[in-house]
């Protein structure tokens, strides 16, 4: 007992270090331990480790775990074995026992993690707004009882809920929280986190080079690092940021290192991420059929967000194809699903390009809607090539508003890049002078 508690801390230690100088001792120790049951801090260490090395034995142990928790009445238990299902996508089927440690009280040691793991639940599976409360609730919970550690992780659920409901302001504050308290304690793997938030707001912003930025600050392009499961996650992001800045050597390579790591066996949604990269890599004449097999993989409809992603990196690149008939099926049917998940960022990303292909989708889309002064003056400056901080000093303002006047913009004409910047602004008829504001 005592030995597995030691195991499992030093397991825990290294996790959020994110170090090798930390983890690579571990491994040596890991080598000592025969293959052990899917809540064991030895196999929670070689998932953290490798997920693409976790094998269908080891799946099929934890989905018999995950069964028989609805009569598991040890709350540690329960909680070590959603910790392990978080880095495989089956918490749905803890739900209920965590739920249950949430509603017994009890340990605070306990009842925060399976807030945590509620939070991500939700977060996941597109149900926002219900993560943004439990995140919240987590955080308060943790500043409250002196648990500093999880309130971080309680800011980058809120950040990643935040990054796609478009709420860019709020992503950023959580984001810049993470960095402010883990950054001086040497806790890289929380860093990555908060850069994971960062790179996912960006894109729905279309702000693709800031996307770039901070997916690569988690690793570089075709690199997926052990101990780094952030690196994973957020390669669909590193893969379609490197795409729409026009470094596709690099979105190749990112994509090879994805779909050669192995983890599309661990869940539908490794598979649909793996596939959507490798399609969005691919050659012009490859590019729909691959399209079309990821969007037909079994058990993607339980990621809605992920699927309508998909379907908008394949109207996208249907539109550049000038086939604008088939990229408005696609198109459309994203738009409707940002909608519904109330993605308003990505839906704004959606509708633009929609418009481009000459369909004007009815909703909840604002393009054509006039230009506040301000923000005319911001999209003047941006299209200098200035950069947000640059536009902030200039106008005195802070960094986050210029964002949020950009993220405004960008949907009022019908763009998605600061590329296309200058050209919109010829079309704004004169209005009034921003000066003085």
């Amino acid at each position: 007992g005592e030995l597995e508690t030691a195991l499992f801390t030093l397991t825990l230690a290294s996790q959020y270090s994110g170090r090798p100088e930390h983890w690579e001792p571990l491994v040596g120790v890991l080598a000592r331990f025969p293959e052990a049951t899917p809540a064991a801090a030895a196999s929670l260490a070689r998932v953290h480790h490798d997920l693409g090395s976790v094998t269908d034995g080891l799946l099929r142990r934890l989905d018999e775990e995950i069964a028989r928790l609805r009569d598991q009445t040890d709350a540690d238990v329960v909680v070590r074995t959603a910790l392990t299902a978080s880095y495989l996508d089956r918490l749905p089927g803890c739900r209920e026992a965590l739920s249950r440690v949430i509603r017994d009280g009890g340990a605070v040691g306990s009842s925060m993690p399976a807030l945590m793991f509620v939070a991500l639940d939700d977060l996941y599976t597109g149900r926002w707004h219900a993560s943004a409360g439990a995140a919240d609730e987590l955080i308060a919970l943790s500043e409250e009882t002196g648990y500093h550690l999880f309130a971080q992780v309680g800011h980058y659920v809120a950040a990643m809920a935040a990054a796609q409901l478009g709420a860019l302001d709020a992503c950023q504050e959580h984001c810049e929280a993470v960095w402010g308290w883990s950054g001086p304690r040497g806790l890289r793997r929380l860093e990555n986190c908060a850069h994971q938030a960062a790179a996912r707001a960006a894109l729905g912003a279309a702000d693709f080079e800031t996307a770039f930025r901070h997916a690569t600050a988690i690793c570089a392009p075709g690199v997926l690092p052990p101990f780094n499961p952030e690196a994973v996650w957020s390669a669909p992001d590193l893969v379609e940021a490197a795409v729409r800045t026009g470094r596709h050597a690099e979105a190749r390579r990112h994509a090879d290192a994805l779909r050669d790591a192995g983890v599309g066996h661990l869940s539908s949604r490794f598979a649909l991420s793996a596939a959507t990269v490798t399609a969005m890599t691919s050659a012009a004449e490859d590019m729909g059929r691959c399209f079309e097999e990821a969007l037909a993989l079994p058990g993607v409809e339980q990621w809605p967000f992920e699927g309508a992603r998909a379907r908008l990196a394949y109207g996208e690149a249907l539109r550049r194809q000038g086939r604008n008939r088939d990229a408005r099926v696609q198109l459309a049917a994203a738009c409707g699903r940002f909608e519904e998940l109330g993605a308003r960022s990505w839906e704004a990303r959606a509708a633009a390009e929609l418009r481009a292909t000459g369909m004007t989708r009815t909703g909840r889309g604002k393009a054509g809607e006039a230009l506040t002064p301000q923000e005319l003056e911001v999209a003047r400056l941006a299209a200098t090539g200035l950069s947000n901080p640059q536009i902030a000093s200039r106008l005195f303002l802070s960094p986050r508003t210029v964002s949020s006047h950009l993220y405004r913009v960008f949907p009022k004409l019908g763009i998605t890049s600061r590329a296309e910047l200058r050209d919109a602004l010829e079309a704004v008829p004169p209005g009034p002078s921003a000066t003085g504001l």
